[in-house]
């Protein structure tokens, strides 16, 4: 199964500025797993390479993603 989202990190904005790129890195992997029914989730290193670009206190709006669940349960997160 295969599903795009756009993903919005406004409210991990409203966090202290020296963690913003872990919380969204979290908060993508919890709205995956909650969207998707999925245990685990795998984040591909572009994607994280993305949330990283601008450093981490400059994260993005928001993020569109793709996600693909595999046979055995897990979502492999890219982006889109």
């Amino acid at each position: 199964m295969e599903r795009i989202y756009t993903i919005p990190l406004r409210k991990v904005k409203e966090g202290p500025r020296t963690k913003r790129a872990q919380k969204a890195i979290a908060h993508i992997r919890s709205f995956l797993q909650k969207h998707m029914k999925a245990e685990e989730v795998i984040i591909d290193q572009k994607l994280n390479e993305r949330m990283w670009e601008r450093g981490i206190e400059k994260i993005p709006q928001k993020i569109r993603v793709k996600a693909e669940k595999e046979e055995d349960g897990t979502v492999v997160a890219t982006l889109a």
